[in-house]
């Protein structure tokens, strides 16, 4: 009895090590934004194929399974957009994600009252907010960036006095 004890013991001492080992910290995944294509649309919205760098600063590969993103102009919602890409992102790698983005007629008008308003020398602000889908223990990895755009670099060429 006593040495069924001692392997039970042993046998959790092993396990609660290994299980040390499965929820060791991790570095976070690095999300940026890598470019912005337009697409087709239909009558009252516009949409655009938003592309991801993901970055993985870790060892072990990293499976993810869908990603959804939020974008927000002046701290009004702009653009928002899934995907269900699936795939892994292996140790020390990186992966471009494209995830298909849409910006309702009433979105850009909203934008366009708030833009009025706008100081060139203050810029717009936005924030992007997403969230990477890694299914198993990890969940979801979350992740955002933030930031000022310079109206003037955003006109069309020779509008500029």
């Amino acid at each position: 009895m006593v040495v069924l004890l001692r392997r039970a013991l042993l046998f959790m001492l092993c396990g609660s090590l290994g299980a040390c080992a499965v929820f060791s910290p991790r570095d976070p995944l690095i999300v940026q934004v890598a470019g912005l294509e337009p697409a087709p649309g239909a009558d009252l919205e516009w949409r655009a194929q938003v592309k991801l760098r993901v970055q993985n600063p870790n060892r072990e590969p990293v499976d993810y399974a869908g990603v959804a993103l939020a974008l927000e102009v002046n701290g009004q919602p702009l653009a928002s957009g899934v995907s269900a890409e699936k795939g892994t992102l292996g140790g020390y790698s990186e992966a471009l994600l494209t995830i298909p983005v849409t910006v309702s007629a009433f979105s850009v008008l909203r934008q366009a009252w708030a833009l009025a308003d706008l100081q060139a020398s203050k810029g717009v602000a936005y924030r992007l907010n997403g969230k990477l889908d890694t299914p198993g223990l990890m969940g979801a990895v979350r992740f955002s960036d933030s930031g000022r755009l310079d109206p003037l670099t955003l006109a069309p060429p020779g509008t500029l006095p």
